[in-house]
Parts: structure tokens; sequence; C-alpha cells
């Protein structure tokens, strides 16, 4: 039943329809923005990605054939959208690839079991450098695997897993510099 009313929504958008346009919008503008929200990290500036990936999304209706989930069709505009805010702001992902040529030996993965609250895991998240937060963002949180992420992010699948991993670990001490501060105040 619901797969139909949105194919009905997103035929009545395909023939221009304001109404089930606006309607499209309501019902993925949350989950979109917070995708966006993760990848900026700000909050205007989310809004104005994901506005901008709305009104690609509409411009580009025409080439949904429903072969894809719509949801996940717009999310991968959205996060498009997003990034080229991001590179706009900072030109962060220039050189990302040369990343995989600078590996150093990496210890193996130590167990970090602390009690850490979900703010802390914000906190920690939000001051992430920017490629650290969308790798971890798209993987972790978005479900996108490495391949996927590469192909998006035009790197890589190796570094990829690099940034990831160094996100990760970055990620841990964060964490830890936290756990310390708030035991200490």
């Amino acid at each position: 039943m619901e797969d139909r009313f949105h194919d009905n929504i997103i035929e009545q958008c395909k023939k221009g329809n304001r109404k089930a346009q606006t309607e499209l919008y309501r019902i993925y503008y949350r989950g979109m923005y917070n995708v966006s929200l993760r990848i900026l990290n700000n909050a205007a500036e989310a809004e104005d990605a994901m506005q901008e990936a709305f009104i690609a999304a509409f411009r580009q209706l025409e080439s949904f054939r429903g072969d894809v989930n719509f949801g996940g069709w717009l999310k991968k505009i959205v996060i498009n959208r997003s990034i080229d805010q991001l590179r706009k702001r900072r030109n962060f992902i220039s050189d990302l690839s040369k990343l995989s040529e600078k590996i150093e030996d990496q210890q193996p993965e130590q167990r970090f079991e602390e009690d850490i609250s979900a703010d802390m895991i914000k906190k920690a998240i939000n001051k992430l450098p920017d490629n650290y937060r969308i790798v971890l963002s798209l993987f972790l949180l978005e479900g996108y695997d490495h391949d996927e992420i590469a192909e998006i992010l035009k790197i890589s699948n190796g570094s990829s897993r690099i940034i990831y991993h160094r996100a990760k670990e970055k990620l841990k001490m964060d964490l830890l510099a936290l756990k310390l501060e708030v035991n200490n105040v």
C-alpha cells in the first residue's frame, strides 16, 4: 500500500503537481536533512544543500525509473549536494587518494569499552575533520560500503578504508579525552 502511495505521488510530481511535490518533500524532509547535517556539520549549510538536492531531484524525476527505492535515490542526490557544498567551503577532498600512498603500519585495533554517552559521541563526531566525519557517517550511519563511498567521493576503495580506519582511531582518542575531561570536572 505504501509503495503504491509513493508511486502515485512520484507520478503526480512528474506531471508538475505542486501539491504532490510538497507532500514528497514533507515525507522525506527530516531524514534527508539529517543526512546532510551529518555530512556538513552546519545546520544552515545542510538546509541549503538539502533544498538544492530536492530541486535537483524534482528536475531529474523523469530519470527515476523505480528500479531502486525512491528514498535511496534521493539520499544519493542529498549526499552528493552536501559533499559539493563541503567542497565549496573547504576544498577538502582535493587529494584524498594520496592518503593511500602514505599509509603507515597500523597497530591492531584495541578494545574501547568505556561508559560513553550519546552526547559525548555526537560531540566527538562533530569535532572530526570533514573527510573523517563524512566517511564515518556514510559507512556507519548511512550504511554505505567502501565501494559505494569511493564512488560517491571519487576516491579509491582503499582510501575509503584508510580514512574510515583513521576516523575510528581519532574518534576513540577524542572520546577518551572527552571521558577524561568529564571525569575531571
